[in-house]
């Protein structure tokens, strides 16, 4: 029988939630973590128990000792699900990213797939709740219950030098090779073959950066639906999601939260009142923010119970960082059944804000004129319980590292009415909300 970790016991903490999940991600004992900002509290998840890990054949469960490895075919989700009740104790929350190429496997054109992992989730060791009703802990290791409970209770870091922005040229590579990708795009539309994709641009940093005093400097610059700071396998990245993809409660109640349609926040009250105000009557803004709700709502309705969908928002405006968006809502619950929220996860990912309308057509002019992979870009961080629930953050306004690289990314959405000019400068706008937060690393010998 699958055993349970301890239960959870309460620990103080100094400094806010933000700040003392950081700090267990910076000096804990684990070199593996999740930290994920959840409706209020912060989710600090390190080490490593089990790990799953779903690639273009196979779904892999390592359990300590113990390896399961199970070719899948048609949908390698229902496989994880299978795997995930394998897990060596009976209450459960895992913690991870799905790669946007995990689109394709669950499309079924796998043919389109190269050697990176689709999604890598993991059961941690330690598993830490911070909010402002206080911190509980769960470990497997009474040393890392010491550790992390005596690193909540320590004094928050001194406050650093003000930050200096690193000066990151948004518009590097040449804005030009996206502009005329762009034109392809609206080609391709008035064509008829799709009515929205998204194509985005990746921006080099060349600077070495410290992600965990990034992330506090970007989630106090910015107001996201989630925020994460993750080290799994060799990935990093610290994001200030605007949007999730998809929420699905432990009683089955489901939501998901497409934002769609883009005006820049200046600070400048009026300015940005009047963009709130232009924003809520752009034709071109309206049109691609409705298809958008459209495909949510058929998303949902394939997978909710009948009668249940309903949009619980619809064109609101949600300031995210530096740039403000239309948002709507779309609900439903799940029927009872034994398939837990995966079907939900299948049903919508990946964000029709992320990929585009019809999705399969987006999927191949995204591949065309994108250079690459998008990898976590526009997939997923994700956690999931054993009770049902599953929140999935999507993967944008994050600042990226892995195989010596560090990078930003951002989209936008292409219709019929765009022009490449405005929609560089909306990957530029969306870029800001992480790109003016950057901390550089600290040299060997440079002063506190």
């Amino acid at each position: 029988m699958p055993t349970a970790l301890p239960s959870h016991t309460r620990a103080p903490f100094t400094g806010t939630p933000v700040q003392a999940a950081v700090r267990l991600a910076e000096h804990g004992p684990h070199d593996q973590y999740v930290v994920y900002e959840q409706e209020g509290a912060w989710w600090y998840a390190g080490g490593v128990r089990a790990s799953l890990v779903v690639d273009r054949d196979h779904v892999t469960l390592d359990r300590g000792d113990e390896r399961i490895r199970v070719p899948w075919q048609g949908d390698p989700l229902a496989v994880v699900r299978e795997l995930l009740a394998q897990l060596p104790q009976q209450e459960w929350r895992v913690y991870g990213w799905a790669a946007f190429e995990l689109s394709y496997a669950l499309a079924g054109e796998t043919e389109g797939l190269g050697e990176a992992p689709l999604m890598h989730l993991v059961l941690p060791c330690s598993e830490v709740r911070i909010g402002a009703d206080g911190a509980r802990l769960r470990c497997t290791d009474e040393a890392d219950a010491a550790a992390i409970g005596a690193l909540l209770a320590a004094e928050p870091a001194a406050p650093t030098a003000e930050h200096v922005p690193l000066g990151v040229d948004l518009a590097e590579p040449v804005g030009e090779s996206y502009q005329e990708g762009v034109k392809r795009a609206v080609a391709a539309i008035r064509d008829g073959d799709l009515q929205k994709v998204i194509l985005s641009r990746a921006v080099p940093v060349a600077a070495e950066l410290d992600l965990p005093a990034t992330y506090l400097a970007g989630r106090a610059a910015n107001s996201p639906a989630r925020s994460f700071l993750l080290r799994i396998a060799g990935v990093e990245a610290a994001g200030f999601s605007p949007e999730t993809v998809v929420e699905v409660a432990a009683d089955g109640n489901v939501s998901t939260q497409p934002l769609a349609g883009t005006r820049a926040l200046t600070g400048d009250d009026a300015a940005d009142a009047a963009r709130r105000a232009e924003l809520l009557v752009d034709p071109k803004e309206i049109y691609e923010h409705a298809i958008s709700v459209q495909v949510a709502w058929d998303e949902m309705t394939a997978v909710c119970a009948e009668g249940s969908v309903r949009v619980d928002e619809f064109m609101t405006v949600k300031a995210r960082g530096s740039v403000q968006h239309l948002a709507s809502r779309v609900a439903g619950r799940l029927p009872q059944g034994e398939h837990g929220p995966w079907p939900a996860l299948a049903a919508v990912f990946p964000a029709v804000t992320a990929s585009g309308v019809p999705k399969a057509a987006a999927y191949r002019t995204i591949r065309e004129l994108e250079d690459g992979p998008r990898g976590l870009y526009s997939g997923a961080v994700l956690a999931v319980g054993s009770d049902g629930s599953l929140d999935a953050a999507l993967t944008l306004r994050t600042v990226f590292r892995a195989q010596g690289r560090t990078w930003l990314r951002a989209g936008a959405g292409i219709v019929g009415q765009s022009t490449p000019e405005r929609e560089f400068e909306e990957t530029c706008e969306k870029m800001r909300s992480v790109s003016r937060t950057l901390v550089q690393a600290r040299t060997a010998g440079q002063s506190e």
